[in-house]
C-alpha cells in the first residue's frame, strides 16, 4: 500500500473549510435568535414587573387587615417606583436614591423601583391606593399600566375587593386578554 494513502485513511478531524461551514451556519442561526430572544427577554421583565405589583398589593392588603389599620400604596411616575406606608397618600413618595421619602408620622412598609435599566416602565391612573384595615378593601380601583419598550403592555386592574386582573391591550401579549 502507498504511504500517502495509509497515513490519509489515518487522519482525523476537520478542515478549515469544513470549520468555516460551520461557523458561517451557526452564525446566521443566532442572527436570526438574537430578536425573538430580546423579545421573549422584554416579555419577561413586563411580566415580572406585573407580577410584582400583584404580590406587593396582596402583601399590602393582608398587612392592613392584620393590623387593623389603613395603609397605602403610593405611585411615583416620574421614578417609575411605589412605597407601601402607613400615613396618607401624599406621605410618601420615591427619594432620588431608591429609599423611600416620608413626612410625618408616615413609615415605609416596601418600596419597589424599576431600575433604569429594565426595559419596562409603569404609570398609573391614581396617584395613591388606600388599603382598609377593617374588610380590606381598596379604594379607589386602579389600573396600573407595565409597558416594554416595543410598546406591548400589561395592564393590572385592580377591584375595590383587591383582585387583580391582567390584560394585555389589543391582546398584543400571548396568553393574555384583551383590555
Amino acid at each position: 500500500m502507498n504511504t500517502a494513502l495509509r497515513t490519509r485513511r489515518f487522519q482525523r478531524g476537520l478542515t478549515l473549510v469544513e470549520c468555516a461551514v460551520g461557523l458561517a451556519i451557526a452564525a446566521v442561526v443566532a442572527a436570526a435568535a438574537v430578536p425573538s430572544f430580546e423579545s421573549a427577554r422584554e416579555r419577561r421583565h413586563l411580566e415580572g414587573a406585573a407580577a410584582q405589583f400583584e404580590t406587593d398589593l396582596q402583601f399590602a392588603r393582608s398587612a392592613a387587615v392584620a393590623s387593623g389599620r389603613a395603609l397605602r400604596l403610593s405611585f411615583d411616575a416620574a421614578a417609575a417606583c411605589y412605597v407601601v406606608h402607613t400615613g396618607s397618600g401624599a406621605d410618601c413618595r420615591c427619594g432620588a436614591g431608591g429609599a423611600p421619602v416620608c413626612t410625618g408620622d408616615a413609615e415605609p412598609l416596601r418600596t419597589v423601583r424599576l431600575g433604569a435599566g429594565t426595559p419596562v416602565t409603569m404609570t398609573a391612573n391614581v396617584a395613591s391606593i388606600s388599603l382598609d384595615g377593617q374588610f380590606g378593601t381598596i379604594v379607589p380601583t386602579a389600573t396600573v399600566r407595565f409597558q416594554g419598550r416595543s410598546g406591548v403592555a400589561l395592564h393590572q386592574v385592580v377591584n375595590v375587593m383587591g383582585r387583580v386582573r391582567t390584560c394585555s391591550p389589543g391582546a398584543a401579549v400571548a396568553g393574555y386578554r384583551a383590555c
